[in-house]
């Protein structure tokens, strides 16, 4: 059976966050889920410059597309939340006693990284959606609230691969296929 030509995602099945070395390449080795992934939006966007004059506009350049993303999952993942904002991880004791901590500094940058959302496709198969070179240039929110689970928020720009110029990719495939 052919691809159909119109897409008909559903839901949000999985989200993976991909942090990008200084290189620019793909860290694939520590690749992270974000957990119970509620949302993940993105916008293409661009700030345009008008040339005006004679009461008229005359033209119109772009300075080249955004993406504005926004993600939000249940609970909280200390290895995502590293990949978004930075930090360090630090785990300490032993079984019963362990204990891990998320620590950031105010020098610690926030990095770049690539996000991969997955979606089930009514019109068979699934669908990907791939932001590339993200960084989290918004909020980035974790709240806990009296009878409700935390729910982790952040949201930024996508500014594109700087090796291919990829700025971001939908996929549909026929059969289902996992974030790889």
């Amino acid at each position: 059976m052919a691809l159909p030509n119109v897409v008909l995602p559903f839901g949000l099945r999985d989200v993976k966050l991909t942090p990008i070395n200084a290189d620019g390449t793909l860290d694939s080795a520590n690749k992270q889920d974000l957990p119970a992934a509620r949302v993940f939006k993105f916008k293409e966007t661009e700030d345009f410059e008008t040339l005006e004059g004679d009461d008229t506009t005359i033209a119109s350049h772009g300075k080249g597309p955004l993406i504005e993303w926004e993600l939000e999952g249940g609970g909280i993942s200390f290895a995502a939340w590293r990949v978004m904002a930075g930090g360090t991880i630090t785990n300490t004791g032993t079984t019963p006693a362990q204990s891990r901590k998320f620590s950031k500094k105010t020098t610690d940058a926030r990095p770049y990284f690539q996000v991969e959302g997955q979606a089930i496709s009514d019109s068979g198969g699934d669908f990907h959606g791939v932001v590339y070179r993200c960084k989290a240039d918004g909020d980035l929110e974790a709240g806990n609230e009296n009878g409700n689970f935390t729910l982790t928020k952040a949201s930024g720009k996508g500014y594109g691969d700087l090796t291919t110029g990829e700025l971001y990719d939908f996929v549909h495939n026929e059969t289902v296929t996992p974030i790889a």
